[in-house]
Formats: structure tokens, sequence, C-alpha cells
């Protein structure tokens, strides 16, 4: 049992023998006492003066005696004000490291067959470019919010939606038609989805030109330049010939649709790999190509059941005046659908494929009035889990001015963001001599690992609903606050744990015969800390927030560095000190491991 429910047991013991009254546990306030104060945790007791009619500091006094006569836990006691700080006895403290070390997922709840369904989207490309940085964001949020999910019991799927239609597609397609001569991925030796892009951008720049030519041209014809400019992106030969391919798409021409089969295979094969660079994946993955269809279906079903209206144009609409929000359009007068059609359809897909209790949609924060709306929408057609649906909102990335210029120079390309991690891990590692005594293979590993590791951590240890700058530099530090920091503290531990092994080092608490004065304040802080995360991976489940995660494991980090600089753990004399810390080591390794796997982040053996 925690050493808080043995405590929380005993205060209400205490409340009912002192005052007479049976109390609720929720009425028993544990927290951590404050550094300034003698003892471990401080019970908050204005909640029972009403019982005890007596003074604050009475009160405390009264309770503080009876838990230290009563509770084996509790060894001293001291009252300031309202507040009872209370020193938990040593073979407390060793007991709680003993029910640690026997828990290998220690604080993470276990999934059983009542687990509530939680579906997790996040990813959302478009297959007329390749994944950039703030797609970066977005695949590391929503792969650790799927691990946090999990840890906190409950059943996770993970899911990704391609937009893989509509008229940018038809761009791109348009572009290797024209400008292609049939380039492929093996022939030009690039990446599917970056040869895609390559063929979107161009289309921009022809489409570009057009539109200058032909607005000098209007405007020489005496129309004014406003209005020049508008009529020339809409009389552009590129942009009707685009147009005239999505018709003919959503006719099921056989051609189109072979060549966008054929392209948006080569970038599903390039996206692939960024994934797997980045480490993330998904269970399911959807397509508005197969949804959008559905959600015009869904939407026709609500408009006959008097949910939506039709305008006078042919138009569906959604009447949002009641919940204080505009109209919303649902079917073009053409009858084609937009954004906030394929998604009712997605939702509808989903709903049959998974019985789900709650959803979450990981999606940047320029999104969130379109969730608003989506939430609404989804109730009124009858979706169990509209109304609560989650939109895990978070800001923008940005790299300092002239660091990585893309491909586009506008965009920074997510491959070209690894690769560059990567390398840059590796130089750092050589110069500060991380890398001795291993081979070339092993070097590259740990740079791989290294370099995802700052990568992750940089960006997941910041409040997600925040813009935020990344720092390549910055992220490869072995020093503060980074995920190298961390990851080298981990490899240090795992060889002290070697050498022990090695030496043959007792490594239990079975044989600790005395508990007395064994632990310094700074090993009760650390079995303290480590008992907190359990904690840190609830909040962080309640909060959506890999950020709570991520301080949590610098926080640990941290805690153990500054015992292992102040004590010695193989050359300690004492047996039992001895194998308390080693046992201590192990699960702080432990919990940073299982921690940082919560982010995405792997650990190196060594380093």
């Amino acid at each position: 049992m925690k050493i808080e429910s043995i405590i929380s047991v005993a205060v209400i013991d205490a409340v009912k023998t002192l005052y007479g009254q049976e109390i609720s546990e929720k009425m028993v306030q544990l927290q951590k006492t404050k550094r300034e104060f003698e003892g471990n945790l401080t019970l908050v007791v204005f909640p029972f003066l009403k019982i005890s009619k007596k003074k604050p500091e009475d009160t405390a006094q009264e309770i503080g005696l009876y838990l230290k006569d009563n509770c084996k836990a509790i060894s001293e006691f001291n009252v300031v004000k309202g507040f009872l700080n209370l020193v938990i006895a040593q073979e407390a403290w060793i007991e709680l490291l003993a029910s640690i070390n026997r828990e290998e997922k220690f604080g993470e709840k276990a999934i059983t067959e009542q687990s509530p369904l939680v579906m997790i989207e996040y990813s959302s490309p478009n297959t007329n470019k390749p994944l950039h940085l703030g797609h970066v964001r977005n695949n590391l949020l929503g792969w650790s919010l799927a691990q946090i999910m999990e840890a906190n019991g409950n059943k996770v799927v993970k899911t990704n939606i391609v937009n893989d239609r509509g008229i940018h597609i038809c761009k791109s397609m348009l572009a290797w038609l024209k400008y292609g001569n049939g380039e492929t991925p093996e022939t030009s030796g690039k990446k599917g989805d970056h040869l895609i892009g390559d063929y979107y951008v161009a289309f921009d720049k022809h489409y570009r030109e057009e539109v200058k030519e032909l607005k000098a041209q209007y405007m020489a014809e005496g129309i004014g330049e406003e209005e020049a400019e508008k009529k020339a992106k809409e009389e552009s030969p590129l942009i009707k010939e685009a147009h005239e391919m999505l018709v003919k798409w959503e006719q099921n021409d056989p051609e189109v649709r072979a060549l966008w089969k054929k392209m948006n295979d080569w970038v599903y094969a390039g996206f692939d790999e960024t994934y797997k660079a980045l480490g993330v994946g998904f269970d399911k993955i959807y397509y508005e190509s197969e949804t959008y269809l559905k959600g015009k279906a869904k939407v026709e079903e609500g408009l006959a059941k008097g949910l939506f209206e039709r305008h006078d144009d042919n138009s569906v609409w959604a009447d949002l005046t009641n919940e204080g929000l505009d109209q919303k359009l649902l079917l073009r007068s053409d009858g084609t659908s937009v954004c906030m059609t394929q998604d009712i359809g997605t939702a509808e897909m989903r709903f049959k494929d998974f019985p789900i209790d709650k959803m979450i949609y990981v999606v940047g924060n320029e999104q969130n009035y379109h969730f608003q709306v989506l939430s609404i929408l989804l109730d009124r057609l009858g979706f169990k889990w509209g109304k609560e649906l989650v939109h895990f909102s978070y800001g923008m990335v940005e790299l300092p001015n002239g660091k990585m210029k893309s491909r586009e120079g506008t965009v920074v390309d997510a491959d070209d963001l690894v690769e560059t991690m990567i390398a840059d891990a590796k130089k750092t590692s050589e110069e500060l001599g991380k890398f001795s005594d291993m081979t070339d293979e092993e070097r590259s590993e740990i740079a791989r690992i290294v370099g995802m590791g700052a990568l992750k951590y940089f960006i997941l240890k910041v409040d997600a609903r925040k813009n935020m700058l990344f720092n390549p530099e910055e992220s490869i530090d072995f020093n503060g606050n980074t995920g190298p920091f961390i990851q080298y503290t981990y490899a240090r531990i795992r060889s002290i744990l070697r050498k022990a092994a090695e030496q043959n080092e007792q490594m239990e608490l079975s044989d600790i015969t005395t508990s007395e004065s064994l632990l310094s304040q700074k090993e009760i802080d650390l079995i303290q800390k480590m008992n907190e995360f359990g904690a840190a991976v609830e909040q962080a489940g309640k909060d959506y927030s890999p950020s709570g995660i991520a301080n949590y494991c610098y926080e640990l980090t941290k805690e153990f560095n500054q015992f292992y600089h102040d004590y010695s753990i193989l050359k300690e004399e004492d047996p039992q000190k001895k194998a308390i810390r080693l046992v201590l080591a192990k699960n702080v390794a432990k919990i940073i491991k299982n921690g940082m796997a919560l982010l995405g982040i792997e650990v190196p053996e060594r380093m």
C-alpha cells in the first residue's frame, strides 16, 4: 500500500476516535511538505475544524499525536498553524522503494476488458507535399498522447486521416503530366513525397506566371488592378485544367484515377519512411477519398430529418445560431462536399469500425472554430462522443531565421530536420568524447537515438498549446533540461548497474535487517520523487499534456544527479546502504525509461 493511502486510513481513524465522526477519504488532503519545514508530507487540517470545534493548531496537534502512536509510517510530526507536517519513518520509505521495485510499470494503470476506448487522430498529411516541421510537432504530440492515455488504463486506437483528394492533389498530377517527362522516384533518386511536392511547386510557379501575364493583359484592356487579378486567377488555363481533372476524378475517369493512385502510392512510400524515422505509426488509416461520400450521405440523412436546411441555390447548411455561432456550409450548390462534410464522413466510418468512448483530434489551433462546429454537428447527428470530442489544439512551431532552408524555401522539411538532428548529435557526441570504444555501427545508432531524443524532448517539453521556437543547436546539449541530459543519466546508471552485476553486488531489499538511519534525506527525496510518477502520468492524461511527463523526467533526473554527486554507490562500504542505493538507481533508470517511452523517446544503454 502507498504511504499516502496508509496515512489517509490512519487520519480517518484519528478523526473517528478523537471526534466521533466518520469522514470520507476526499477530506484527507495530503501534499508535499515545503522545503523550509521538517517533514515529508503535510496534512491540511482545516476541513476537520467543524468536527473538532477546536483551533487549527490544537486539532493538528491532537491528530499528530494519534498518528505517531498508531501509524507505523509516521515517526515524528510538527505543527505550523493549520498544517500538520509528518515525518515518514525510514521503514515506510524502504517498503515504498520495495513496492516500486516490484512493479515493472510502476505508476501506470493496466488496461482491462472494461477499459474505455480512446481514438486519437493525428498527422493528417496532404498527398501533394512532404511532411514539414508542423507535421513533426503534430506526430510527436499525437504519438505521445496515445502512450499517455494507455498508461492511464485506456484502450487506444491511433488513426490518421489522409487528405488524398481535391484541387491541390490535381495540381501536382497535372504538373507531373505537363513537365515530368515520366519521372519516378526510382529515376530521380527522390523520395516519392518530395518528388510530388516538387511538382506542386512547379504548378504554382507556372500558374503565377500565367496570372501575371493575364493580369497585365486585362489591365491593358482597361480593367482595374484588383478585378484584373481576380479574373486572371479564374481564367488561367492551368487552373481550369486542374478543375477539369478534379471533375474527371469525381466521375471516376479511369485514366485520371490510375494516375492519382500511382502518384499517391509514391507519396505513401515516402511518408512511411518519415514516420519510421520519427518512430510513430497508426492502427488505422482513413482516406478522404473514401470518407467524403459517407459525409455527403450523412448530411443528406440529416437534411431529411430536418437537422439541416437546403438553400435556393441547392446548397445545404447547418444553422448554428442557437449555439451562438453562424450558419455553416455542408454541401456546395453543385453537390460537392467541404472539409466539414468529410470530417462527418470520417466520424461515421470510425464509429462503425470501433466502439469509441472518446475521440481526440490533434490539430493546430487555427482549426479551433472548425472543431467547435464539428462537435455540435456530430452531437446533432447522434454520435455519443460528439459533444465531448477533444480538440487537442497546439500552437505553431518555428525555427530561428536562416536555419535549415527547406526545398521550397518557406517550410522546413521533416526529413531534412531528422537528418540534421542525427548529424548534429553525432558531431556533438564525438566532440565530447561520448563515442570512445564504440564501433561505427554503435556510433550511428547512438547518434540516431540522441538526435531524435533531442528533437522530441525539445518539442514535447513545451506546453503544446503555446507557439514555440525550435532551436536545433540548443536541443543537443548534455546539460540542462534536454533529452540528451536525461538519456546520458540513464546510460550512466546502466553502466553502474553493469559494474555491480560484474561484482556480484546485492541488488535486493529482502536482506535489509534494520532500517534505522539507512537513508539520507537525498535518498528519501529520490524515493518521494519516484513515487510521484503515477500522479504525473495521471495528471498528463487529464490535461492531455506530454509536457507534464517531460518535466517530470527532467526533475527526477536532476534529483538523481544531486544524490549521485553527494553519495557513492559502488564505493559505499555498508552493504545494506549499497544495496538500497543500487535498488534506488535501478528504479530511477526504470522510471526514466518508462517516462521517456511515453514521449516516444528511446534511451541508450551506453554512451
